[in-house]
């Protein structure tokens, strides 16, 4: 059974994803319903014109997550999660009562007032959602689980929005929407009474009505980590990228495809399964754990995607045609393809994202990131709505030309991720290398300590092996390096990157400077990684440890972790049968194995003991 299959058997998990899948998917069936009704209203029924009222009620479900996020985010933490998972269900079956009661006396006003108490109950569900996840999961559980939410997320969106469509269209759609939406909000308080409790994050945190002052300090705290504010600025631009290309599926399919009302559903599902699809392939592609790595993978994808939206919409309009004639049109197919995998490149961008927020978010200020994160999605969403305006209307671009925009826009979002945090795209190079030039697989890396200095000591056997291991720890390593290593073309790069430490063997001032960067680290409460045979070996074998390794322990008395590498012997990388990178290579997709050994602490070892210890763990697989 899969990590994914795992999760959805067990009472910590379940219960909290039915109770959040049902919530997407009844806000979707109320809101779409209601945009349906009001799209096709007899006229005098409705106060104001129908197109102002439709543009109303999209700011009206939006205008919550401005003034009650904060808000939520400090109730959150302060709070049982569950509990207010139950009392915001609870909150929506009210809300739906009195909306089944509009519904059936076609009450528009009364509609549209409570479709702001949705966004409200939405506003206040948000960071009870992603700020449980943490607490119920493990880490390397992480992953699957916000793969699972953003499928399940997506999917009931989907499917509410299509269920929707069919209700408006039938002769009692008014009392037939009125009981789905009871009945749908029923069932979701049900699933949150299964809910396991999960305790306040800060009981302590005070609490007052100060909506502005509150705002002001909840996008303040999401400031204060760097890599938390990335991650909310990317999943952002994700909402922005979602919410430009889903508003204009309509009119695209309509005006440049030749569909009808069927072909947007169509478009939709191939956009939602997309996504639904890349978040679970990007639980596989990580491994199960959070990889930020992955994030260019995604972001490239939705570049190149999104530009081939445009290549492959048709120059001369097709005639509109029936639905199973639409989905089989040969002159279409490179639509469907670049919007699917648009999608499944969204999926992949998104989840690892989510996963680091909530990993890297301190405890106590968890539910109040994700705050400032909805926060942030709900302004981006605003000038996503905007930027269609402004070039559609305005500029008078069409919207494969709009399509084309977004992609060059994304592109210079990436190159901005790569200056601003060249982790993301060297993770990228090496979750490449690890996953298509070797077969990598790990064994007790779970001895690494999560948190805290650590000390890794491992054998040397090829120029990847610095790539190898970055891939495989779970935490960022910084590495001692042979200076001569260090000054490869390629390599070099990749080491000011990643803040390698260079050191020459033969320069005492560098030794000295290499031994203050590595103790730096390590009081930081850095992992550090040395090869203290000094040299790549020649044989295949291992030397000697060099004395150095005795001075760090000293100096940086840390837990030392011994880790050998198996089976990079007579890579092309090594030096089996000639210089490494100047040989014909022998084989490729090679079985590669790292294993930890269990963490000593440095009073109890010296450098002849973890040279017996790497040795033993690497046994006869060279």
């Amino acid at each position: 059974m899969s990590d994914q299959s795992r999760l959805l058997t067990q009472r910590r998990f379940l219960p909290y994803f039915l109770t959040q899948a049902l919530g997407a998917f009844n806000d979707n069936i109320y809101k779409n319903v209601l945009l349906i009704l009001i799209a096709f209203a007899a006229p005098g029924t409705l106060p104001v014109d129908s197109d102002l009222v439709i543009n109303l009620a999209a700011g009206l479900f939006i205008l919550p997550f401005f003034l009650f996020s904060a808000t939520a985010g400090v109730i959150t933490d302060k709070y049982d999660k569950a509990n207010i998972m139950r009392v915001v269900k609870m909150a929506e079956i009210i809300i739906m009562t009195l909306a089944a009661i509009a519904f059936i006396s076609e009450n528009y006003t009364m509609l549209l007032i409570l479709l702001f108490l949705m966004g409200t109950q939405s506003a206040f569900f948000g960071p009870a959602k992603y700020a449980l996840l943490p607490q119920q999961l493990k880490k390397e559980e992480l992953v699957s689980g916000n793969a699972l939410v953003e499928t399940g997320t997506f999917l009931a969106i989907l499917i509410g929005t299509l269920l929707a469509g069919v209700i408006a269209n039938q002769e009692q759609a008014t009392y037939i929407a009125a009981i789905s939406v009871v009945s749908f909000a029923v069932i979701g308080y049900l699933c949150s009474q299964w809910i396991p409790s999960a305790k306040p994050s800060n009981p302590d945190l005070a609490f007052k009505w100060q909506p502005v002052k509150q705002t002001r300090k909840t996008l303040a705290i999401a400031r204060k980590d760097k890599t938390v504010f990335q991650c909310i600025m990317g999943i952002s631009w994700f909402w922005f990228l979602g919410a430009c290309y889903l508003t204009q599926f309509p009119n695209f399919a309509k005006l440049h495809l030749g569909g009808n009302a069927a072909s947007v559903s169509f478009l939709l599902t191939l956009f939602s399964i997309g996504i639904a699809v890349g978040s679970l392939l990007c639980d596989r592609l990580s491994g199960h754990r959070i990889e930020p790595g992955i994030v260019p993978l995604g972001s490239m994808g939705i570049t190149l995607f999104g530009a081939g939206l445009m290549l492959s919409t048709p120059s001369v309009l097709p005639e509109t045609q029936p639905i199973l004639e639409f989905v089989t049109d040969p002159q279409l197919l490179g639509v469907f393809v670049c919007l699917t995998m648009l999608g499944v490149s969204g999926g992949i961008f998104i989840v690892p994202l989510y996963a680091m927020m909530q990993h890297r978010a301190k405890e106590e200020e968890r539910a109040q990131v994700i705050a400032a994160n909805n926060i942030w999605n709900a302004i981006f969403m605003v000038v996503s709505a905007i930027s269609g305006i402004v070039v559609l209307s305005v500029l008078e671009f069409t919207i494969p030309q709009f399509f084309l925009i977004l992609s060059i826009l994304n592109l210079v979002v990436v190159v901005y991720i790569y200056v601003q945090a060249p982790d993301f795209f060297w993770r990228f190079m090496v979750w490449l290398v690890s996953h298509t030039m070797y077969r990598v697989t790990h064994k007790d890396l779970k001895n690494i300590p999560e948190k805290g200095g650590v000390l890794i000591v491992s054998n040397h056997v090829s120029y990847m092996d610095a790539l190898l291991l970055a891939g495989a720890c779970p935490r960022p390593i910084r590495f001692l390096m042979d200076r001569d290593i260090y000054n490869l073309p390629l390599v070099r790069t990749f080491c000011r990157a990643c803040k390698v430490i260079p050191i020459d063997a033969t320069d005492r001032k560098s030794i000295m400077k290499a031994f203050v960067g590595v103790s730096k680290y390590l009081e930081r409460g850095d992992v550090v990684c040395v090869f203290p045979e000094g040299q790549l070996t020649y044989d295949g074998e291992m030397g000697p440890f060099m004395r150095g390794i005795d001075l760090i322990i000293k100096r940086s008395p840390v837990p030392v972790v011994p880790v050998a590498i198996q089976g990079l012997w007579g890579s092309f990388f090594s030096r089996e049968g000639g210089r490494a990178l100047l040989k014909i290579p022998k084989r490729f997709w090679s079985k590669v194995t790292i294993v930890a050994g269990q963490p000593v602490q440095p009073e109890e070892t010296n450098s002849s003991q973890l040279r017996e210890e790497v040795l033993t763990l690497r046994g006869e697989n060279r």
